[in-house]
């Protein structure tokens, strides 16, 4: 007998969780405990794991000179498309407007009083005094940049710093452990937080959900029509074959919501697509961790959905800092099933805003995360190519050379 997979669950739970709130509204309310258990788990891996994988990741790379030319390119690309990933989700959720009306609790202190901030002081905050410290309060930002620095001074050691190198990874392996027995009471807290939502709010809400997963594959397609279209014309990547070697995968990802899970078909495809072997090795996982176009996207909506659900109006300066924050929180976290909520609710704590609201977006999680994923996916083989080409390697060439080879084998076929 097949097993019912966790997505199923999550699933079956949100259903249950809005029956639950429509039909015993009372008694709903009290199920937000389950909702409030899991947002502690949740945030109770954000510290750790970030640590270990930023570390791990920017020490196994090495240098910038190890790195070369390639690295370079590969790093320089990916830092301008998920930028420009974060601005359209941005732009989309302030376009919609999605969060407005949902009327979340704002709790003691809740607001972004960036007005009174100056950008020195932000700047200023960016670095710590004690990671520890930094840790125990949640102070995403910090950690990440922390992590950073630690992590080049890992690399720049070498062959010393290889047991530190070693116990990040470690710590990393750990934490996507823990984050999976984590997700495997997702689905008791997706059914308290619904029940919970429902019984408070009304049914009304499920119209906001259902508006932001609707603005999220909107804005997910616009991207991946206009801004890797462009990708692909400046870059002269040829369109057709790059859709018949990159589907498989797209569909995978988009199915399975892992990105890893791809991996493997997108390594062999992409080779077969013209892209050499040593530029798919490095760009196509470097991308996993640097790359993250469907997620950066998703996160800049997320945060201002729960800003708007809550009524906290935030300046345009302090969307920016946000995006900063966003675009350096999310590397290094692939792979993990829903790892962006973690991002996300460490984000809305460093901005004040409340973290409940990961609990409302969870119920239909599951469907954004099957897009930001498969766009992901997208990105980084795209990444692979337009390094390639970066490099002056003809994929025009490489596509005339596999048909001439596909043309030969059924002439020896018939013969």
């Amino acid at each position: 007998m097949k097993r019912i997979s966790l997505t199923t669950w999550i699933l079956l739970a949100l259903v249950a969780g809005i029956a639950f709130g429509a039909v015993f509204p009372a008694r709903a309310k009290e199920m937000g405990l389950l909702g409030s258990i899991f947002l502690r788990l949740i945030k109770s891996i954000i510290a750790p794991l970030l640590f270990g994988t930023l570390v791990s990741g920017i020490a196994g790379t090495g240098n910038v000179k190890t790195m070369g030319r390639i690295g370079g390119k590969a790093i320089l690309y990916f830092e301008v498309v998920t930028t420009i990933a974060l601005f359209v989700g941005l732009g989309a959720v302030n376009l919609v407007k999605p969060g407005v009306g949902v009327q979340l609790q704002k709790g003691v202190g809740a607001g972004v009083a960036s007005t009174s901030t100056s950008f020195s002081q932000i700047l200023e905050h960016t670095f710590t005094t004690s990671i520890i410290d930094s840790m125990a309060k949640g102070e995403v930002l910090q950690i990440v940049v922390f992590a950073f620095i630690f992590g080049a001074a890992c690399a720049t050691v070498g062959l010393k710093a290889r047991p530190v190198v070693e116990f990040c990874e470690s710590l990393a392996e750990v934490m996507f452990k823990y984050t999976n027995y984590v997700m495997l009471f997702a689905p008791f807290g997706v059914f308290g937080a619904m029940a919970a939502t429902v019984g408070d709010k009304g049914l009304g809400v499920l119209a906001n959900l259902g508006k932001l997963v609707l603005t999220l594959y909107g804005a997910q397609a616009f991207f991946v029509v206009f801004v890797f279209g462009t990708v692909t014309v400046i870059a002269r990547v040829p369109l057709k074959r790059f859709i018949k070697y990159v589907r498989e995968p797209f569909l995978l990802a988009f199915s399975t919501a892992s990105s890893e899970s791809a991996l493997p078909i997108a390594l062999e495809n992409m080779e077969k697509f013209g892209v050499p072997k040593h530029i798919v090795a490095f760009v196509l996982p470097t991308g996993y961790s640097f790359n993250l176009d469907g997620s950066t996207l998703y996160l800049s909506m997320a945060a201002m959905f729960v800003a708007q659900a809550a009524g906290v109006h935030v300046p345009f300066g302090t969307q920016l800092v946000m995006l900063l924050t966003l675009m350096l929180t999310s590397k290094g976290v692939a792979g993990v099933p829903r790892a962006s909520l973690v991002i996300l609710a460490g984000t809305l704590a460093t901005f004040n805003l409340p973290v409940e609201g990961v609990a409302v977006i969870l119920g239909v999680d599951t469907l954004m995360d099957m897009a930001r994923t498969s766009v992901n996916l997208l990105g980084n083989c795209l990444a692979t190519a337009v390094v390639a080409r970066w490099e002056g390697v003809d994929l025009y060439k490489a596509e005339a050379d596999a048909e001439a080879e596909a043309e030969l084998e059924a002439q020896i076929a018939t013969a």
